[in-house]
């Protein structure tokens, strides 16, 4: 009897009670490693990713779906990429290279040229612009030339005026041969609508849209596939609506010449995802 307890009060001195710092380290280097994967897959270069952004943005633009002439995306990270998107940015600067899905803005344009294009339309329709019925200024997508209301339609129609087959004629004189593409913006001032064939002002403005592109491709046998139109309503307007000044300089209809220079019109608008790069075809 006496061996035995001896025996077990020596088993019991070695016994450690410090074991539960192994399940500790355990716990502590499973959370170090899952925060780790946390951190990695959180990260991503922004300044690639808003250029992808933007590259779809414009795809859209040149359909005249939306305008994001009020967006921008911000381009400004040292932060790595991951991999998949780094495939994604490469494919998209490749259609972009190869001409079949446009140029951001801000990226390659000849400048120059549209400099002297914006000269040649101030020449043209300088007498439209000291009535100031028409005005002509650059943007980030290219020209913008812009037929107000008061010269060009009647008031809540779209029936248009002695002036306006004039000066379309000299736009198209100076742009056709260029083979720019041509998007229609229509655009109203904030005061609601209804008659008998509108019921909205996003109904007036693509209306209006609508019937210029029919004159140039009826009256000027421009080519359809380099026209887009697009309505707008009040939400563009370029002055304030508070005033009736403001609100005639809003009643407009935007021409915007595009400096991206195809041959082959208005691509098709394509949605880039991380499965996959569509193919885009251009009109034959």
């Amino acid at each position: 009897m006496t061996r035995r307890k001896k025996r077990r009060r020596r088993k019991g001195d070695h016994v450690s009670h410090e074991r539960w710092l192994v399940s500790y380290a355990d716990f502590i280097t499973l959370m170090f490693a899952f925060f780790v994967v946390l951190y990695s897959s959180a990260q991503i270069d922004k300044r690639k990713a808003g250029q992808l952004a933007v590259a779809i943005q414009v795809a859209f633009q040149q359909m005249g779906i939306f305008d994001a002439s009020n967006s921008k995306v911000a381009l400004a990270s040292t932060e790595p990429i991951p991999i998949p998107d780094v495939q994604i940015i490469a494919d998209v600067k490749r259609l972009q290279n190869m001409g079949r899905l446009p140029t951001p803005p801000g990226g390659s344009v000849d400048r120059p040229k549209m400099d002297e294009l914006q000269k040649k339309l101030e020449n043209a329709l300088a007498l439209q612009i000291d009535n100031s019925i028409i005005s002509v200024r650059p943007n980030k997508e290219g020209i913008v030339v812009s037929l107000r209301e008061a010269g060009f339609f009647q008031s809540g129609s779209t029936k248009l005026g002695p002036q306006t087959l004039p000066a379309l004629a000299a736009i198209v004189k100076i742009v056709g041969p260029e083979k720019m593409n041509i998007r229609i913006e229509g655009h109203t001032d904030n005061v609601p609508i209804h008659n008998e064939k509108y019921d909205s002002n996003w109904e007036l403005s693509t209306a209006r849209a609508t019937e210029i592109i029919k004159l140039f491709i009826t009256k000027f046998d421009l080519a359809p596939n380099r026209l887009s139109a697009s309505g707008y309503a009040e939400y563009h307007p370029t002055a304030s609506n508070d005033t009736a000044e403001g609100r005639a300089t809003n009643r407009r209809v935007d021409l915007v010449i595009l400096n991206s220079l195809s041959d082959a019109g208005v691509p098709t608008p394509v949605v880039v995802t991380p499965d996959t790069i569509p193919t885009v075809t251009s009109p034959p």
